[in-house]
C-alpha cells in the first residue's frame, strides 16, 4: 500500500495538512491536489475549524506542479482545467490559511504560498518562479498582490529566488523562524488565528478585497 500524498492532523481548531511527497520536492500531482481541495472544501464548511495550517515533509516545500505528469497525460488540457478550480478554491478559502515553508516554495509551489494568508519560514527558504526560464507562464497577478508590482516584476521576469531574509524584508514572511524551530513556529501562529475571536470576520474581509481587486 502506498503512502499517503497528503496527511491530516487536528489538533484543537487547527487542521493540520502536509504535502507528502518528499523525493519530489512534494511536486502536486493530480492526486495531491484533489486530495488538498476535499480537505479545504471539508474544513470550509466545518464550524469547529479555525485556521488551516499547511506545510510539507522532507527538505523542501513544494517544487510546483508535477511536470512529469503533465507531460505524460493524455489530456493537458483537462489537468489544467483542474488546475484553475485548484488555485479559486485555495485563494478562497473562508479558513485563514498559515503555511510553513522550508526549502525551495518554487513555481506552483511559490503559488501556494502566496495563496496563505500567513506564511512562516525557515531561515533556508527561498521563493520564486524561475520557470519563466523555460518558457513556462508565472502567476504575476498574485505575486503583485502580496509583494507588490515592483518585487513581482523582479521575480516573474528574471527567475531569480528570493531568500527568506529579504522576503521577510520585503512582508512576504511573517515570521522567520530558528533552524529546527519551523514547525514549532509555526503551529503557534496558527493556534493564536484559531482562539481569535475575529479571525473569521477578517478573513472574510480579505476575501471581499481579493474580489473586487480581481473583478473585470
Amino acid at each position: 500500500m502506498s503512502e499517503a500524498v497528503l496527511i491530516t492532523e487536528r489538533r484543537e481548531r487547527v487542521l493540520h495538512l502536509q504535502l507528502n511527497r518528499p523525493a519530489k520536492r512534494n511536486a502536486l500531482s493530480a492526486e495531491l491536489r484533489a486530495l488538498l481541495l476535499d480537505a479545504v472544501e471539508s474544513a470550509a464548511s466545518d464550524d469547529s475549524v479555525g485556521v488551516i495550517l499547511l506545510s510539507s515533509a522532507g527538505e523542501h516545500f513544494c517544487a510546483g506542479f508535477d511536470l512529469a505528469e503533465l507531460a505524460a497525460a493524455e489530456d493537458p488540457d483537462a489537468l489544467f482545467a483542474d488546475a484553475v478550480r485548484y488555485h479559486r478554491l485555495i485563494h478562497e478559502s473562508p479558513k485563514p490559511i498559515v503555511v510553513a515553508v522550508q526549502g525551495s516554495a518554487v513555481a506552483g509551489g511559490f503559488d501556494l504560498a502566496l495563496m496563505a494568508d500567513l506564511r512562516v519560514a525557515a531561515a533556508d527558504a527561498v521563493f520564486g518562479q524561475p520557470q519563466v526560464r523555460h518558457g513556462i507562464p508565472t502567476s504575476f497577478d498574485l505575486a503583485a498582490d502580496v509583494i507588490g508590482d515592483s518585487l513581482a516584476r523582479d521575480l516573474c521576469l528574471t527567475g531569480r529566488l528570493l531568500p527568506a531574509s529579504e522576503a521577510a524584508t520585503a512582508g512576504l514572511v511573517h515570521r522567520l523562524a530558528d533552524d529546527g524551530e519551523l514547525m514549532t513556529v509555526a503551529w503557534a501562529m496558527a493556534g493564536e488565528v484559531a482562539t481569535n475571536a475575529g479571525a473569521a470576520t477578517t478573513k472574510a474581509q480579505i476575501l471581499s478585497r481579493q474580489a473586487s481587486r480581481f473583478s473585470d
